[in-house]
């Protein structure tokens, strides 16, 4: 619960960064249409409920305090958020739903944006939001209503249906590859393996399945992201283990080669999951049904 005691009203909060940009009261409450002395009233309930000066005159002119200034950040989210969110309810009509979607962040990008095109035509009324923050429980707490994860095809309290697997492949930028063929792939490590910070036993399991070791197999930079994976194999950081499908645009333009043709396919494979107790929901089964369809469509030889 909110407690109000500590919750200071959006007008305080639009009067203190008004003055935190003109460093005057009278320029602000201008702007506001406001009086001075009611700006200055504003400022002033903030400053006694924060319990810190925000505000100090130096030589007759405004300065922000070391607290101010931290306070203004936090002050400009809150009030560019509230911003936001009127806009985007006033985009709405009072029969449109909004279907929230969780996806991991090169995936949504690389593969699921591309399936949306379309949605919008034949469902005018079901708004996507779409977001690459996921939690476990996602789906139980309410924050999303479908997600797509990689895993196992169970989650507690949720349907999940298999879309497909992968295959990993390493790949680098064309610059990379030596004069000679590598060998042996254990040779790899001297272009540097890049680390996904999701996948940590990757590169390990890539090199046993072809019955080689490394000791290097868990060294080089580490990145979040797929993403970050892929952009930093294009500009010659080194070579990274990738799912083949969310780098066949580079490997068809030549950006990334593959410098050891051996695929390793994944035991885990990618998923739409969404809560039992949603089976039914209209806007649900058509996301559901529009997303087997295209992935039909994807398969399709």
């Amino acid at each position: 619960m909110i407690n109000k005691r500590y919750l200071p009203s959006i007008t305080a909060l639009q009067c203190f960064e008004a003055v935190t940009r003109h460093l005057s009261f009278t320029r602000a409450a201008e702007e506001l249409n406001l009086t001075q002395s009611a700006v200055s009233k504003q400022v002033a309930q903030l400053e006694e409920l924060l319990q810190h000066l925000l505000f100090r005159r130096v030589r007759r002119r405004l300065q922000l305090t070391p607290a101010g200034d931290l306070y203004l950040g936090e002050v400009r989210k809150i009030l560019t958020q509230v911003e936001m969110s009127t806009h985007y309810l006033r985009s709405y009509g009072g029969d449109t739903e909004v279907l929230r979607v969780s996806t991991p962040p090169t995936f949504g990008a690389r593969w699921l944006v591309p399936r949306l095109k379309g949605w919008r035509l034949r469902h005018p009324k079901i708004h996507l939001d779409l977001c690459s923050e996921q939690e476990a429980d996602d789906l139980l707490q309410g924050r999303s209503d479908l997600a797509f994860y990689f895993g196992q095809g169970s989650r507690p309290g949720a349907e999940s249906l298999k879309l497909f697997g992968e295959e990993l492949v390493p790949v680098c930028a064309p610059g990379n590859l030596p004069a000679q063929p590598f060998s042996d792939p254990t040779q790899l490590t001297d272009l540097v393996l890049l680390q996904n910070a999701s996948r940590p036993q990757a590169w390990h399991d890539w090199f046993a399945s072809q019955g080689y070791h490394t000791e290097h197999s868990y060294h080089g930079p580490r990145f979040e992201t797929f993403y970050m994976c892929i952009r930093a194999a294009q500009v010659g950081c080194g070579v990274a283990l990738l799912p083949r499908f969310l780098v066949e645009e580079e490997l068809a333009d030549g950006k990334l080669v593959i410098p050891w043709h051996y695929a390793m396919p994944s035991t885990d494979a990618y998923y739409l999951a969404y809560p039992e107790h949603s089976a039914e929901v209209p806007k649900v089964r058509l996301f559901v049904e529009w997303m087997l369809e295209q992935n039909e469509v994807s398969m399709a030889p």
